[in-house]
């Protein structure tokens, strides 16, 4: 190739190449030719050869060695040449590179310059590549330009001092009166860089806020222009006037008017003018439709002012355009706590939203809708979400069921409905729901002692039909064996009652100890379940012996534990197997404040050492020698046992003091185990933000071993969603987080979240954790780091 060659045949060549060595091979030729040319010290085609050099850029190949042409370019008298040089200076240098401080100087010289098109060349490559001590050196210079008669330098100075705000901070103030002084113009170019100026100088300084707010008025009557003229050939598009200017115009009284209520009510007028004159059939209507919402909702504007904003985004909801729709359901979600009855009139539009085709729309309408259900509207609003849950998409379900549960613990209009509505959805999304749904479900149940005939009818109807959920199964099986005398009764009042034999419920729990789906909790469940009808039938007792007795061999260490015990009690124990078996009590907050895995509203205080050992010194001694029976928890004491059994079956007591006896543990049945105090650890917040205060407590597990509880609460007055949680250690330690007790913080602690997190320092460094907590808080996504240098009762030492 030619060294000579024009740049659009080198463009024509590169894309006759037929691969891709073969278009290096052309590209390598031409940069030799440019590099030897730019050597050459009479050189007539410079501005030709470093156009084709910034095409090169443009293709991702290598064409550094052009900086110094560039350079050299931008100190040239000629215009042709500057423009090139300033075009490559803008592609090839940023501030890291040393080469940009040569043309500071160049800079400098064209802002003076007589030609306007020269003075703009300088202007744009300073906001587009000036470091701060360019921005230092030539701030003067562009606040002289801001104050010129040129209009077309005006606009080109307005977005440079914009540059060299962001750049370095405290230059706002040199900007502030001429900023000002640009609101007069009539140019809309002028205009719009004048507003995006004052925009930025407002939001990085609060003072300049202040002195601001006195133009209100005058951005008020600029938009009223924009608002009522005519029809404008040079600003109209789609038939409104000037759409940009009047989208930062309402961007900046936003700012302006948040939080004041002189500003707030200045633009009252004019927004409820702009809301009803816009028109919403085109794009760029919507667009300052849009903008004129946010203003309403940010600033302190009247109801009735919120209302029609409201009533707009409703209007949003019914547009054909996806994206319109989902900024209505994002702006409605971060207003539903302030304006519920505004947006509940679009509930059914929310509603109808669920069945859009697209996944982002479907997912903003499922958090809409879930934040709209109130005692009111529980039963109907339940009802579509169950529709949708059945129907969505398996991204969104776990999601669906774990707000339709929130929702449905928080307005549920009876006992029974709020069984019915858990049960369908374990039915239909068991598999997705949250690890505390089981034992929630299982309080519940226990606390409706007038319904545990009609649920133990529906569950077993339910693990008949399908055993494929196995959070139902699990909560069936656990029913089963806890009330199975009433289902064998076959009379229930609430449903149509079904004859049900001993062999028909043995069987069914047999099929799922059996069944390939059933998980090893699930297996624990059932074969609890089946222990558990010995003491509630007659006939089948040698068959649940036999059932039992299979499992004491069982490879899953956890079910041949659990059988094992089984059998003790059937052989050693048989005489208390009763009284351990007895039907489960109602289940009460331990002392940890703590239901069935969901923390409640009280603080966990902590605990004060001085006064532990004074509680466990006054605690009578027990003798050293003293061997209790394996089930008298009391070490003899003539008052009868009332033991009770436990969520999983097995069976618990609640004594006043605990002996230190072998076999004090009635879980021991082989012996052998000494229950330790249980002490509550003590807790220290480690992030508080927005409302969200985080948790750390500590307790030793072996030697090396450490247990961190990460407790998370919301004392706002909006849910959080998506809330997760990271933590990293140093390399030598090893972290296993378990997961968490629910992916949500409901309003003002009506739950909190809890996460275990296992850590194990077998090299007894130092230890650290850093923790990032991520959460969805009104729509807006939020992230967050913490560090964690020392953990509470440990030190910065670790273990």
């Amino acid at each position: 190739m030619s060294p000579s060659v024009p740049l659009q045949e080198m463009i024509r060549a590169i894309r006759s190449a037929r691969t891709q060595c073969e278009e290096r091979g052309v590209i390598q030729r031409e940069c030799a030719a440019i590099r030897a040319q730019f050597r050459q010290t009479d050189n007539g085609g410079r501005s030709h050869n470093l156009a084709k050099l910034l095409y090169v850029h443009m293709l991702g190949y290598p064409a550094h060695f052009g900086q110094m042409e560039c350079v050299r370019m931008i100190a040239s008298p000629r215009y042709s040449e500057k423009r090139v040089g300033y075009l490559g200076a803008m592609m090839l240098l940023d501030e890291k590179q040393d080469a940009s401080l040569l043309i500071t100087n160049s800079i400098k010289n064209d802002l003076s310059h007589s030609n306007q098109y020269v003075q703009s060349l300088a202007l744009c490559t300073l906001a587009c590549m000036g470091s701060a001590e360019m921005c230092r050196d030539l701030a003067p210079e562009i606040d002289r330009l801001l104050r010129s008669s040129n209009s077309y330098i005006k606009k080109k100075a307005a977005l440079c001092a914009v540059h060299i705000v962001r750049k370095v901070q405290d230059l706002g103030e040199l900007f502030v009166p001429s900023a000002r002084s640009l609101l007069s113009e009539k140019n809309h170019g002028v205009l719009h860089g004048a507003v995006v100026l004052i925009t930025e100088l407002c939001e990085r300084s609060p003072e300049t806020l202040e002195r601001f707010r006195k133009t209100v008025p005058d951005l008020v009557q600029i938009m009223k222009g924009l608002v009522i003229s005519g029809y404008s050939p040079d600003h109209d598009v789609a038939g409104v006037s000037d759409p940009f200017l009047q989208v930062r115009i309402l961007r900046l009284l936003r700012i302006l008017g948040r939080n004041n209520e002189a500003a707030s009510d200045a633009m009252n007028d004019l927004l409820a003018q702009v809301a009803t004159n816009t028109d919403s059939t085109k794009t760029v209507g919507n667009a300052v439709l849009y903008e004129t919402v946010l203003t309403v909702l940010d600033i302190k504007s009247e109801s009735g002012l919120r209302v029609l904003a409201v009533n707009i985004l409703g209007r949003f909801l019914l547009n054909n355009d996806r994206n319109i729709r989902y900024i209505a359901m994002t702006s409605l979600q971060k207003i539903v706590s302030t304006d519920h009855n505004a947006v509940q009139r679009h509930r059914g539009t929310i509603v109808d939203c669920l069945k859009d085709q697209d996944a982002s729309v479907k997912r903003r309408a499922l958090e809409l809708s879930l934040a709209l259900v109130s005692a009111s509207n529980i039963r109907s609003m339940m009802k579509e979400l169950l529709i949708f849950l059945s129907s969505c998409p398996p991204e969104l379900r776990a999601q669906a069921a774990s707000g339709i549960f929130n929702a449905a613990e928080r307005y549920a209009p009876s006992k029974r409905w709020h069984i019915d509505t858990i049960l369908h959805v374990l039915t239909t999304a068991g598999g997705d729901v949250r690890d505390e749904t089981v034992p929630n479900l299982i309080q519940l149940i226990t606390n409706t002692s007038e319904l545990h005939c009609y649920t133990v009818h529906k569950l077993y109807r339910a693990l008949l039909t399908d055993i494929s959920q196995q959070p139902l199964v699990q909560v069936a099986c656990w029913c089963i064996g806890e009330y199975g005398d009433l289902l064998l009764k076959g009379e229930c009042q609430e449903m149509e009652a079904m004859q049900v034999t001993e062999d028909d419920v043995l069987d069914a729990l047999e099929i799922v100890l059996q069944s390939h789906m059933s998980t090893p909790t699930t297996r624990g469940f059932a074969l609890t379940a089946t222990m558990k009808l010995s003491t509630r039938i007659t006939e089948n007792v040698d068959r649940i012996r036999s059932i039992v007795s299979i499992y004491g061999s069982c490879i899953d260490v956890e079910l041949q534990q659990r059988a094992v015990e089984y059998n003790a009690l059937f052989k050693k124990y048989d005489h208390m197997r009763v009284a351990v078996l007895e039907r489960m009590p109602v289940i009460q907050k331990n002392s940890l404040g703590q239901t069935n895995g969901e923390v409640s509203e009280e603080p966990i205080k902590e605990t004060q050492p001085g006064k532990v050992k004074q509680e466990e010194m006054a605690l009578p001694q027990q003798p050293a020698g003293q061997v209790c029976d394996l089930l008298d928890l009391l070490g003899g004491s003539p008052e009868p046992l009332q033991p009770s059994s436990s969520v999983g079956g097995t069976a618990s007591s609640q004594p006043t003091i605990a002996p230190t006896s072998a076999g004090g543990d009635l879980l021991d049945l082989l012996g052998g185990l000494e229950p330790a105090p249980l002490t509550p650890a003590p807790a220290m917040t480690v992030y508080e933000k927005n409302g969200v205060t985080l948790t750390l407590s500590c307790e030793h597990q072996s030697e090396s071993g450490l247990t961190v509880t990460l407790t998370a609460s919301n004392s706002t007055d909006s849910d959080i969603s998506s809330f997760t949680l990271q933590a990293a250690v140093p390399k030598s330690v090893q972290l296993q987080m378990r997961a968490p007790s629910r992916d949500s913080l409901p309003a003002k602690g009506a739950a909190k979240l809890t996460q275990l997190v296992v850590l194990n320092n077998p090299n007894k460094v130092n230890l650290k954790m850093r923790i990032r907590v991520s959460y969805t808080c009104q729509g807006s996504l939020v992230q967050d780091t913490v560090q964690v240098d020392s953990f509470p009762g440990l030190g910065a030492a670790g273990l």
